[in-house]
């Protein structure tokens, strides 16, 4: 059963009225059904108003995996606001970055990240905040302040009305309910707007070519920051299913436990996370025995990594996947039956999306010819937040340019064979090399840097880097790397680096990105 409603909220609503007592959002800590997220949804909505939050204005949710970051981001939603979705492990220069671009009124934050956020809210045209941690209201760190509203890390809240609408609004479909972020080719961190529309559209199709229900429960390890984590939980709350939000996968065979004891039907990873499980436990299909699929995006997975997916999850069925933020998830996918017979490909487009395969004239080319790919439908983004030229960068007479150059073969199905631009994607995230140049030339050291992407087993792709050092410089590769890894999360960090003396430029003084690629790639 689905809503026909475009905003999430309203789905919730909607499930509570009809299957109180079903499960919607569960954790090893606590368990929601739908009555009890959905109060705490109207909950919140009740604490929001009284921060005098209106529609349109922006609340930035920087949080973990638990529930209070849903509840959160659905009341904003039924509120008419805009959820600015971002990840809490990013640095406090990236955070400060979409504060400064998307000028929220409220943030809501994780108490442990007090120390992180409070210099940046500071300095900033923030008038509230929700702190969120504790697993009771008693638990729940002191408030400094009337503006600050404490929750709990099942979104509970002190002192608010938890009554249900006794009707639902009307809503805007095309309205942005959220941003959320990838990175660009210039550093620069992108929001990409979603509306309603695209949300409800996109889960839509999902749950059309998986074949969901109100049955269905899905392991959720990804963070609901990133899209690919975010439609696990849109499709399964469109359907009335649920969601199991489990944050120990530092412990692989701990979570591969919870999808038999927690009765999960489905699991979602990026190829690390198969490369990790490949590495570090054992499946024991019999002991999952409601799990009947994969599924698997965020970039190519190596093709042993998925055959040993394939055999040991038997008789669970493998979904390779295709998308991108800016097309609110999912594009294409990859019919298991058809694994075998079309190795290496994307797969097929998911229902109501079309893709094809252009030249630079956005003419379309022959079958089995590269070029461009490109994708139309319901689920594509209006585009960049407060970025008309990027936005008009990647829409094109109503078509995205996904940046992937691919072909089509004789049956309609799509394979992709590299990027168009020099963005990496390192264990299933867009990585921008840009921001790790410019992090390498803050070294007092290095006169110029030149990043690409190397292969790598666990993450798929991992940096690399060119360094020419100043003059006189001694400095050595171990303290160059050591000096990313104080200022860069550890997958970024540049697994080779390669003292030049000049980088390969054209005559024009242009980086020769190919050049650069060639050269690191043969020092792997």
């Amino acid at each position: 059963m689905t809503i026909e409603s475009p905003a999430m909220c309203d789905w919730v609503f909607e499930h509570a009225r009809r299957e109180p007592d079903s499960p919607a959002v569960d954790s090893p800590d606590c368990r929601i059904s739908y009555e009890l997220l959905a109060r705490r949804v109207a909950g919140c909505c009740d604490a929001l108003r009284k921060l005098d939050l209106r529609h349109g204005d922006r609340v930035m949710v920087t949080l973990p995996n638990v529930p209070a970051s849903i509840v959160i981001s659905l009341a904003v939603q039924h509120l008419g606001a805009v959820s600015v979705e971002v990840s809490r492990d990013w640095p406090a220069e990236q955070l400060a970055m979409v504060i400064a671009q998307t000028n929220p009124r409220v943030v809501a934050f994780a108490a442990r990240d007090e120390a992180k956020l409070r210099p940046l809210l500071g300095s900033a045209n923030v008038s509230s905040t929700l702190r969120v941690g504790g697993a009771s209201l008693e638990e729940a760190p002191a408030s400094p302040g009337s503006s600050e509203i404490l929750v709990t890390d099942a979104g509970e809240i002190r002192g608010v009305c938890e009554e249900l609408p006794s009707a639902l609004p009307a809503r805007d479909a095309d309205a942005v309910t959220l941003l959320l972020y990838t990175s660009g080719s210039t550093g620069r961190p992108r929001a990409v707007m979603q509306t309603m529309r695209n949300v409800a559209e996109n889960s839509r199709s999902i749950v059309s070519y998986l074949g969901l229900t109100r049955h269905d429960r899905a392991m959720l390890i990804l963070p609901i920051s990133y899209c690919y984590g975010r439609s696990v939980l849109q499709t399964h709350l469109l359907v009335g299913g649920s969601v199991f939000l489990d944050r120990r996968f530092m412990y692989p065979s701990v979570v591969l436990g919870a999808i038999g004891s927690e009765g999960c039907t489905g699991f979602a990873g990026v190829p690390l996370t198969y490369e990790l499980l490949r590495r570090h436990a054992q499946p024991e299909p019999r002991d999952m025995p409601g799990l009947r699929y994969l599924t698997q995006a965020g970039g190519p997975m190596r093709p042993e990594t998925i055959d040993w997916a394939r055999r040991a999850f038997d008789p669970a069925k493998l979904f390779v996947m295709y998308g991108q933020t800016e097309a609110t998830a999912r594009l294409a996918y990859l019919p298991p039956e058809r694994a075998v017979e079309k190795r290496g490909s994307i797969g097929v487009p998911v229902p109501n999306v079309h893709l094809r395969v252009v030249d630079d004239d956005g003419n379309e080319v022959a079958t089995g010819a590269s070029g461009h790919l490109v994708a139309r439908g319901p689920n594509v983004t209006p585009g960049y937040f407060d970025a008309p030229e990027e936005t008009a960068s990647i829409l094109r007479d109503g078509w995205l340019w996904t940046g992937d150059v691919a072909h089509r073969d004789d049956d309609g199905f799509f394979y992709v064979v590299g990027r168009a631009k020099e963005i990496l994607k390192i264990g299933g995230h867009r990585v921008s090399p840009a921001h790790i140049e410019r992090v390498l030339s803050e070294h007092a050291d290095v006169e110029d840097v030149a990043v690409a992407g190397v292969e790598d087993a666990l993450t798929g792709e991992a940096s690399a880097a060119l360094v020419v050092l100043r003059s006189g410089a001694i400095v050595t590769v171990s303290e160059l790397q050591r000096f990313c890894r104080e200022r860069l999360a550890h997958p970024l960090v540049p697994r080779i680096m390669r003292l030049v003396e000049a980088l390969p430029r054209n005559a024009s003084g242009k980086v020769l990105r190919s050049e650069v690629a060639r050269s690191l790639r043969a020092a792997d």
